[in-house]
């Protein structure tokens, strides 16, 4: 009878440990959706990213975190102009998508600048 009980609570300490650590994927991470315009792709690539970048360090001092790191996160376009374009369909997109170590970018010819990308990462700190 003592060993049962000493693997139940065994059993019942591993659980705690196991599913006290464990936290909602979101926890401490916010995802990160910027847009930017240029005279070429890259260039509003670049700008994108770099955008992505202050937003996640707005967003590590607004939370207190000691730190931030970002990852590439895909998300939904998200045009300047929408009165003009409400949407970005996926026929409008350019290929290929600029993906880098911390971003994720999606990039469209504009209606009123040249080209736009909008570049999305889940940025996580502590």
């Amino acid at each position: 009878m003592l060993r049962v009980w000493k693997a139940g609570f065994a059993l019942l300490g591993f659980s705690v440990l196991l599913f006290g650590a464990v936290e909602p994927a979101d926890a401490g991470c916010e995802i990160v959706r910027v847009t930017n315009s240029a005279e070429s792709k890259a260039a509003a690539a670049r700008a994108a990213y770099a955008t992505a970048l202050q937003t996640a360090e707005q967003v590590r001092r607004r939370r207190g975190w000691s730190y931030v790191t970002m990852r590439p996160r895909r998300v939904k376009p998200d045009p300047f102009w929408k009165a003009v374009r409400p949407v970005v369909t996926p026929d409008m997109l350019l290929k290929p998508d600029v993906v880098t170590r911390k971003t994720y970018a999606q990039c469209w010819k504009g209606v009123v600048v040249p080209y736009v990308c909008t570049a999305g990462a889940t940025a996580c700190g502590n």
